[in-house]
């Protein structure tokens, strides 16, 4: 399983995943999950990955492979806005489900597979989408502007109540760490390095990408400062007037 997290601010995207993958309590490894497009001057795009780790790494070398072909419509390169660029991944997705599913129907295995792709092309304004398994899509708007997939539950709560397109960087980095801490606790199957990327909105300079470690003192701190807050609240609370 995997948790990855993807904000729709008006500074810029901020996009967040775990390194994790099980097939077993006794079987887990660590695999990249954030994949970066930005070789090109008048385009920063990521893409997060979850689900079946087979289906989204058939995905990703496909996109990967065809970074030099001159075919038009398969090159993210060469795509030109945001939106082509999500139907490009979606139209991929569905090309492995089509050469993939039976064989994976018949060995009892779902095709699961979800990726939230989002940047900016020079010219065109920031976008961000959740992909699902058959290859459509929606957008986040400015009601909803994040997307979460994976084990996305136990990090919701926060999120649904935080984040709002005026957070600043910090403020949805904060944000965001707390609602991987939350998942981390109740889900062995999620876990650290945190990989954390940021892309300034109409800066196509560069873009800041941060990796958080198991010993990282301010992700560590911040579970223990949320965790203490949490019980802090709670005390407040008023016990309710029909229980003696």
């Amino acid at each position: 399983m995997s948790y990855c997290l993807g904000m729709l601010l008006d500074v810029g995207l901020v996009f967040m995943s775990d390194t994790r993958t099980n097939a077993g309590i006794d079987n887990i490894s660590t695999f990249r999950k954030t994949f970066i497009f930005d070789a090109k001057e008048d385009r920063r795009i990521v893409i997060l990955v979850a689900g079946n780790l087979a289906i989204t790494q058939n995905v990703l070398s496909r996109l990967e492979e065809r970074l030099e072909d001159d075919d038009v419509k398969t090159n993210i390169y060469s795509q030109v806005s945001m939106f082509d660029v999500a139907r490009l991944v979606g139209a991929t997705l569905r090309e492995v489900h089509g050469e993939e599913a039976d064989a994976l129907k018949n060995h009892d295995v779902d095709f699961s597979a979800s990726l939230i792709v989002g940047g900016q092309i020079k010219g065109r304004r920031m976008r961000l989408f959740n992909i699902y398994s058959a290859g459509n899509f929606v957008e986040a708007t400015a009601e909803t502007p994040y997307f979460q997939i994976g084990e996305a539950k136990y990090g919701k709560p926060i999120i649904e109540r935080v984040i709002t397109p005026q957070l600043s960087i910090a403020e949805a980095v904060k944000c965001g760490l707390v609602s991987f801490n939350s998942t981390i606790r109740s889900n062995l199957s999620v876990g650290l390095p945190i990989d954390l990327t940021f892309i300034p909105r109409d800066n196509f300079e560069g873009m800041y990408h941060h990796l958080i470690l198991e010993d990282d003192p301010y992700f560590n701190s911040l579970g223990d400062i949320w965790g203490q807050g949490l019980r802090d609240l709670f005390s407040t609370l008023p016990d309710p007037e029909w229980i003696r």
